[in-house]
């Protein structure tokens, strides 16, 4: 079990997330919802290490994840809105930073890495790549030591669809692996993924029961 408890942050006088607690079990997504600037990447960032909270919890199986930087760096992979490579590198080469050798060769015949299409783009630099690639091979680092915890921060924005179907469908094989994931998004092909919903505004959380009703969860947003 995954849980965030009471998690508080403040920057001066603007509180950004004011005692944010969700729950989720092995296999389970939260989706995060909210307008820009509503703090959904600031709640990201404090789980995944990179920002210190004001307060709250972080736990996993019982056991904080605040305070033991290594028990978290096992527990959870982070992809942030931004790709975190080596620009100047190939995707092989990026991989090779978080792979052994037969790990890489492994996962590109037929696990994550194949799952995310990788292999058809191996030799080439992050630089010359396209924004899907770029996501899809931050996603590949971000798993090589399969985290039971995924931290995605709209990892399908700006993408085009078959990018989108991809990342989809290796979301959906990491759930079924019985991975959690905790999931900031706009877009409606990954809040059909989650299993609960969070609009976050003004600082607060509040619960959304998604129904297909694309007019009602933009009322929401804006409400």
């Amino acid at each position: 079990m995954v849980s965030v408890e009471k998690i508080q942050k403040s920057y001066g006088k603007k509180t950004v997330l004011r005692d944010i607690t969700m729950q989720a079990g092995p296999g389970e997504c939260i989706g995060i919802l909210g307008g820009n600037g509503s703090g959904k990447s600031t709640l990201l960032q404090i789980l995944a290490g990179v920002t210190r909270p004001d307060g709250g919890k972080f736990l996993y199986e019982g056991k904080s994840l605040f305070g033991d930087s290594a028990r978290r760096a096992a527990a959870v992979g982070y992809v942030p809105q931004g790709t975190p490579l080596i620009e100047e590198l190939s995707a092989k080469d990026n991989l090779r930073l978080w792979y052994t050798p037969e790990a890489m060769e492994a996962s590109l015949s037929g696990g994550v890495l194949a799952l995310l299409g990788i292999g058809d783009f191996l030799k080439t630099r992050v630089l010359h790549m396209s924004g899907g690639m770029k996501k899809r091979l931050a996603i590949g680092c971000a798993v090589a030591h399969n985290p039971p915890i995924l931290l995605l921060d709209e990892p399908s924005a700006a993408l085009d669809l078959p990018c989108k179907e991809r990342i989809a469908e290796y979301l959906l094989a990491y759930k079924a692996a019985g991975g959690t994931v905790l999931l900031a998004t706009h877009d409606l092909q990954e809040v059909e993924l989650c299993d609960s919903l969070y609009i976050l505004k003004d600082g607060y959380q509040q619960a959304f029961e998604y129904d297909g009703d694309v007019q009602k969860l933009t009322g929401s947003l804006k409400a």
